[in-house]
C-alpha cells in the first residue's frame, strides 16, 4: 500500500468529513499536513493517531522528498491541507508531482472546497467558469488582473481575505456595476453568509459594515451566459 493519498478535510463543518477520508486516515503510516497543528485536531476529533510530517509551502519539496523515501520504504502517507481540498488555492502540487515522477501512486480522496460549494449555490454558471483563487494584494495589480478576467465574458470564482474583500468588490464595481456578483463568507461555519446582487450592491454592503471577519469566496456572473440565456429566451 505504498501510496499517497491527498484526502480533501472539511472547510467548516466536521460533518463534512467523508467515511472514506476517515478511514483513510485511520489506514495509512503516515499523515503528512499543511499545519501538523491544525490536522491533528483533525485526527483527534475521530480518534485517530497517526505521525504527522509537516508539508506545507515553504518547505513543500524538502518534506516531498522526505515523502518520497517513506513511499520508497513501502510506507502510505495521506496529505491534508489546512481545510479543503489540497492543490486548490492550497499546497499539495509539488508533492504529487514529485511522488508521481518517483514512480509511485496517487490516489485522490475527495472532499469539501470553498470553490465547489460557492458554485452549488450561485446559480448560472454557464458552461466555462474561471477559477483563479486569490489575486495580488497589490491595488495596481489586482485590478489589471480582474479587468482581464472579466474581459473574458466567463464566469469567475474568487477568494479573498476579509482584510482586502471591500476593495476587491470596489473594484469589480468599477469595472462593471451590473454584473451579478454571489458573495460567500464562512462558508459550511457557523456563520456561514451568502449573498447575491449586482456588483454596486455588493460593494455598497460591505462598505457599510463596520467589522468583517471570515473568509470570502466571490463568484462573478459572466457576459457570455446571460445573451445564451437571452438567446435561448428568444428560442
Amino acid at each position: 500500500m505504498s501510496k499517497l493519498y491527498v484526502v480533501g478535510t472539511p472547510i467548516g463543518n466536521l460533518g463534512d468529513m467523508t467515511f472514506r477520508a476517515v478511514e483513510t486516515l485511520k489506514e495509512v503510516d503516515f499523515v503528512a499536513a499543511e499545519d501538523t497543528r491544525h490536522t491533528l485536531q483533525l485526527l483527534n476529533h475521530f480518534e485517530i493517531k497517526k505521525p504527522l510530517i509537516s508539508c506545507r509551502s515553504q518547505n513543500e519539496k524538502f518534506a516531498g522528498e522526505k515523502i518520497v523515501k517513506l513511499l520508497d520504504e513501502g510506507h502510505s502517507v495521506a496529505y491534508a491541507s489546512d481545510a479543503g481540498t489540497p492543490g486548490i488555492s492550497d499546497p499539495g502540487a509539488v508533492l504529487v508531482d514529485l511522488v508521481r515522477e518517483a514512480g509511485h501512486e496517487v490516489i485522490p480522496i475527495p472532499g469539501a472546497s470553498a470553490f465547489a460549494t460557492l458554485i452549488s449555490v450561485a446559480g448560472s454558471g454557464g458552461k466555462t467558469l474561471i477559477f483563479e483563487g486569490f489575486l495580488s494584494p497589490k491595488p495596481g495589480r489586482r485590478r489589471s488582473r480582474l479587468r482581464e478576467l472579466m474581459g473574458t465574458g466567463d464566469a469567475i470564482i474568487i477568494y479573498e481575505s476579509p482584510f482586502r474583500i471591500t476593495k476587491l468588490l470596489t473594484d469589480i464595481a468599477d469595472i462593471d456595476s451590473t454584473r451579478r456578483v454571489v458573495v460567500g463568507r464562512e462558508l459550511t461555519k457557523l456563520h456561514e453568509e451568502v449573498i447575491s446582487g449586482s456588483a454596486e450592491d455588493m460593494k455598497n454592503d460591505f462598505a457599510q459594515r463596520q467589522s468583517i471577519k471570515g473568509e470570502f469566496a466571490i463568484f462573478i456572473s459572466g457576459t457570455k451566459n446571460i445573451q445564451l440565456s437571452e438567446e435561448s429566451a428568444d428560442n
